[in-house]
C-alpha cells in the first residue's frame, strides 16, 4: 500500500457531473486549505495480495457481525444499543425472518503491514457509493487502462437486487431520501441504488422520506397518489425513524411492507456493536478493544457516541492531549474504543471503506484527511492495482 500523485484528467469535473456527482462540499488539506472532495491528482496503489487480504477480513468481519445481531437478539440486549423499548419485539422479529439486506461499508484502519483493523460499521446508510462504484472506475480506465481495481460495486448491487425481487411484497419499490440534506448525497446515493435495481429489472418510485403519507383506514404507507407502498428502500437512518410516531407507524407496517434496510441492521449500525463485537471475539485480529459506557482498561480510547455520524461528538484521548469534535450526539451513551491512529502517508491519513452487498466483498473506497477523525472534511481519492 502506497500513496501517489499524479496529474488529474483536464476535463475531471465536467466528467464526475455527467457521472452523477453534483455535490462537492470542499474538503480539508494541509493547514486547513480548501481541497476538492473528489481529489484525482493522488491515489492509493495496493498489490493484489493485500486486496485478496482485505477481501478476506471483510468477509469475515460481516460473518461476526451477523453472529453478534442473532446473540443481541437471543439475549436480548436491546437497552445496550439505546433502541426504545417499544421496537425490540420488531427488531427480534426482522431478525428471525431474515428480512433481506442490501449493502453496507466497513470503515477500516490499514496501513499494509498487518490485518485490516474495524473501526466502524455503516450498515444502515452508507454514502460515498457513487463514488467508489462509478467515479473511480472510471478513473481508472481513462487513467491507468492496463490495472485493476477492488470495483465490483454495480454488478453485485444488481445482481442482489435480482436476488430480493422475490421478497417483494408487490411490483413497485419505493426509494426514499430525505429532503432536509442539502448536500444533494442522499439524493445521489439514492438514485443510483434506483438505477441498479431498475437495471435488475424491477420497477421503481423516488420520493423524499418527507413526502410518505400514512393512511389510517388502509393502516399503512401511501405515496403522493395515495398508492400504498409495497417495499421501501430509505437513505435515513433507523435510529431517527425510531424517534418518532412515524417509527411506530413503520413498526406497524411489517412484515407486510418491506423495509430495506431492514429493522434488524438497527443493531449493525450502532457502535455498541463494537463493544458485543469484542466481548463475542475478545483479542481477534481484527478487532481493536472496545467497551460500553466506560473505557475499562484502556488508558488510550476514542470515545464514540453509541448513534454518532461524520465523526461528530468523538474524543480522542492519548498520552498528552485530547481531542474533541462537536456535535448533536451523545445523550444515548459512548462506546470507548482502543486507539490506534490511522497511518500516515504525506502528512495524509486514509481510512478504508470496504463494501459488503449481500454477504460478499465488493469494493473499496478510501477517504482520508489530515487529522485524527475521519470527519465532513475528509476527501475521497481513488485507488489502483498495478498489472502484474
Amino acid at each position: 500500500m502506497r500513496r501517489e500523485t499524479g496529474t488529474a484528467r483536464p476535463d475531471w469535473k465536467q466528467r464526475i457531473t455527467e457521472q452523477g456527482m453534483v455535490y462537492d462540499s470542499p474538503g480539508r488539506g494541509v493547514g486547513g486549505v480548501s481541497r476538492p472532495y473528489w481529489d484525482e491528482s493522488v491515489h492509493y496503489v495496493f498489490e493484489m495480495d493485500e486486496i485478496l487480504a482485505l477481501e478476506a477480513d471483510v468477509e469475515l468481519l460481516h460473518s461476526m457481525c451477523l453472529e453478534a445481531v442473532d446473540h443481541v437478539v437471543t439475549t436480548e440486549r436491546f437497552r445496550d444499543f439505546a433502541l426504545p423499548e417499544w421496537s425490540w419485539e420488531g427488531v427480534a422479529a426482522s431478525w428471525k425472518r431474515s428480512d433481506p439486506h442490501l449493502y453496507g461499508r466497513f470503515d477500516l484502519r490499514y496501513d499494509g503491514s498487518g490485518p485490516a483493523k474495524l473501526l466502524e460499521y455503516n450498515a444502515d446508510t452508507p454514502t460515498t457509493l457513487l463514488e467508489a462504484s462509478i467515479l473511480q472506475w472510471h478513473w481508472l480506465k481513462d487513467t491507468h487502462g492496463g490495472d485493476d481495481q477492488w470495483n465490483s460495486l454495480h454488478e453485485k448491487l444488481v445482481a442482489r437486487w435480482a436476488a430480493i425481487a422475490d421478497a417483494l411484497p408487490g411490483s413497485e419499490l419505493h426509494f426514499t431520501w430525505s429532503s432536509a440534506d442539502t448536500s444533494g448525497e442522499d439524493h445521489v446515493t439514492t438514485a443510483y441504488l434506483q438505477e441498479t435495481a431498475a437495471e435488475a429489472g424491477l420497477d421503481t418510485v423516488g420520493l423524499a422520506i418527507e413526502d410518505l403519507g400514512w393512511d389510517a383506514a388502509l393502516d399503512r404507507f401511501v405515496d403522493l397518489a395515495e398508492a400504498p407502498i409495497a417495499a421501501l428502500l430509505k437513505l435515513y437512518p433507523w435510529e431517527w425513524i425510531l424517534s418518532d410516531e412515524f417509527g411506530k407507524h413503520a413498526l406497524r407496517s411489517l412484515p407486510e411492507m418491506l423495509w430495506i434496510e431492514p429493522l434488524w441492521k438497527s443493531v449493525l449500525s450502532n457502535k455498541a456493536l463494537l463493544a458485543v463485537l469484542w466481548e463475542m471475539y475478545p483479542g481477534h485480529p481484527n478487532l481493536l478493544p472496545a467497551f460500553l459506557d466506560n473505557p475499562g482498561i484502556l488508558t488510550e480510547y476514542v470515545r464514540k457516541p453509541r448513534l454518532g455520524r461524520e465523526g461528530a461528538n468523538i474524543s480522542i484521548v492519548s498520552p498528552g492531549s485530547e481531542v474533541q469534535t462537536g456535535g448533536v450526539y451523545g445523550d444515548e451513551g459512548y462506546v470507548y474504543q482502543l486507539f490506534d491512529p490511522l497511518p500516515e502517508f504525506d502528512g495524509f491519513r486514509p481510512a478504508l471503506g470496504a463494501w459488503i452487498v449481500g454477504d460478499d466483498a465488493a469494493g473499496l473506497g478510501i477517504r482520508e484527511t489530515t487529522g485524527l477523525v475521519t470527519d465532513d472534511g475528509a476527501v475521497f481519492v481513488p485507488h489502483r492495482i498495478p498489472e502484474s
